[in-house]
């Protein structure tokens, strides 16, 4: 018994990471959109609809979840929106995975199609307070096959009977009648021994239900007996990790025949989960990618985490975990702390606390469109904290066991609730195939020679320290902005690069700008190191005497005068 639910399990946990590489059905997607236009004709969702069709959970629509296993739509609750369209069952019933949905408070017209009996999976159907009319009846009778359906509202519409809001039992009382004859009028006339049937048949049917309900509430505690028995034995059986004194495994399993697993904690202050926990809990899909997913993962005992799951990794088991066991005792303000990884033979994920003030990039967004002030402080300090993170980074690496970390911008650098810069997305690079186009992108930060090395860690901080000169972005852009700025500092020696809230403070920011020149060298071996970088920073940063005093801690330098900022 034991062995036959271990190998459904690993089949069911098979299709599902089948199903979430494949980031979901595109036809599903499609009908999504299709019910959103349906029931928002004039838009007042806003949304983006060539995004919205390429993949609905990735678009982050208020309202809607998804599911971590499979990607797909599981929750739609658009209550009290001023939605005046009106419902398109057959595309809303595409989505298999459907178990809410709730239009409550809107302005949605027209009648509810018989076709909404498909959406199988349906749990809570709530379209209360809108405009929806019709014959009661015949709708009630098509939900009447809605199995799996557990809540119903359909009060405060136009329907042609008073009593609009039922249980699910008078629910399929009323489908039982109507089906016993073809009209309204013929049931009226019905006599007292087709009650009678009806009562027997509704006894009869309440009585097949309920041996259903038992016999499902017996297998399923016989299959949590058997599951926690097994359990037990794993632990007893198998030897406990060994476990860092800054680090703790809380599910990790090792044996000869090179089949591995665990779950390795490094943050003490974070209340432990289990891989079931992780799965089960909610998820948003955040960003995704050739080679990696981001979701933002609730887990009601334990907090908010962000969790990138890697794919298309080149590394077996014991590698994976020796390196993330060196990245995770790096500890330093200016570099995201993570709190676990999950490693197996087909499934690597990293673990970290969601960050909520966002990133780089967008406080470079905010700013370009108005939204918020980036003033020269800010700037200076964020850019120390970065050159800081990374300088520890290397200074942390013994030498000839660097790893660099290959994906430097903007949306990689995350922001903490003080506004320090937080270094993230580090330590796995290298387990990229390199003639996979997710490690060397042509995305305006990577170095010309495309290699894996400080020098090109280098070149990409370079990028972003003009960006941060210039208010010009290069992520989502494509602009070539190292060609932009060496063309003008060419033509002349001018301040016209800097960005207006970095141009009253040129001469500070002159030095930084030649430090970034050097740094985007074509030349691997006439850029700077990180520490050379970071000192010249800081000494820009001792020379102004206003910078804020928490910027100015957290790595020791050598201030003294200018001797390493180079000339163009």
């Amino acid at each position: 018994m034991g062995n036959l639910l271990k190998f459904i399990v690993s089949v069911l946990v098979s299709f599902l990471v089948i199903r979430l590489c494949n980031g979901g059905d595109l036809t599903e997607s499609k009908s999504f959109l299709s019910f959103i236009l349906a029931i928002d004709p004039n838009n007042v969702l806003g949304v983006d609809r060539n995004t919205l069709v390429s993949y609905p959970c990735y678009y982050k629509l208020h309202g809607v979840k998804c599911s971590l296993h499979t990607g797909e739509v599981i929750e739609i609750r658009l209550e009290n929106m001023n939605l005046s369209g009106i419902i398109d069952a057959e595309s809303l019933c595409k989505l298999s995975q459907l178990r809410v949905l709730s239009l409550a408070r809107n302005k949605i017209e027209g009648t509810v199609p018989e076709s909404i009996s498909t959406c199988k999976s349906l749990t809570v159907l709530d379209l209360s307070s809108n405009f929806l009319s019709g014959n009661p009846l015949v709708l009630l009778q098509s939900l009447t096959k809605l199995k799996n359906l557990k809540k119903l509202n359909i009060s405060k519409n136009n329907f042609t009977f008073s009593q609009h809001r039922m249980s699910l039992q008078a629910l399929r009382h009323v489908a039982i009648k109507e089906s016993s004859s073809s009209t309204a009028e013929s049931y009226d006339k019905k006599t007292k021994n087709h009650h009678v049937n009806l009562m027997v048949w509704v006894l009869i049917s309440l009585g097949i239900v309920i041996v259903i309900v038992v016999l499902v509430f017996l297998y399923m505690r016989c299959v949590r007996t058997v599951k926690d028995k097994e359990v037990i034995k794993e632990v007893v059986n198998y030897p406990s990790p060994r476990k860092t004194p800054s680090a703790e495994v809380v599910d990790g399993i090792c044996n000869t025949e090179g089949k591995s697993s665990e779950l390795f904690f490094f943050m003490e202050d974070v209340e432990k989960f289990t891989m079931d926990d992780l799965l089960e809990a909610t998820a948003n899909l955040t960003k995704q990618g050739i080679c990696s997913s981001l979701y933002k993962v609730h887990i009601s005992s334990s907090g908010v985490f962000a969790v990138k799951r890697l794919k298309k990794l080149q590394v077996g088991f014991k590698e994976f975990s020796r390196t993330m066991k060196k990245i995770g005792n790096l500890k330093h303000q200016n570099v995201l702390p993570l709190v676990a990884y999950y490693s197996s033979n087909d499934e690597k994920m990293l673990i970290y606390k969601y960050q909520n003030s966002g990133s780089l990039l967008t406080l470079f967004e905010n700013y370009v469109e108005g939204k918020w002030n980036f003033p020269w402080k800010q700037r200076l300090s964020i850019a120390v904290g970065i050159a800081r993170g990374f300088a520890y980074i290397y200074r942390s690496s013994k030498k000839g066991n660097v790893i660099p970390h290959g994906n430097i911008k903007p949306s990689n650098i995350l922001l903490s609730e003080k506004g320090e810069p937080l270094i993230s997305e580090y330590g796995y690079c290298k387990f990229l195939d390199p003639n996979k186009s997710c490690l060397y992108k042509d995305n305006g930060y990577t170095a010309p020679e495309k290699n894996l090395t400080e020098e090109t860690d280098v070149y990409s901080f370079g990028v972003i320290l003009l960006e941060l000169l210039t208010s010009k972005v290069v992520e989502k852009t494509g602009l070539d902005l190292v060609k932009w700025v060496k063309s003008i500092v060419r033509e002349e020696w001018t301040g016209e690069v800097f960005d207006s809230e970095v141009a009253n403070f040129e001469m500070y920011a002159f030095p930084l700008l030649n430090v970034a020149l050097k740094c985007v060298d074509c030349l691997p071996e006439e850029r700077p190191t990180m520490a050379e970088v970071l000192e010249i920073i800081e000494e820009v940063v001792n020379a102004q005497k206003d910078i804020s005093p928490s910027s100015m801690t957290s790595f020791e330098s050598t201030p003294g005068s200018m001797k390493h900022v180079y000339v163009i």
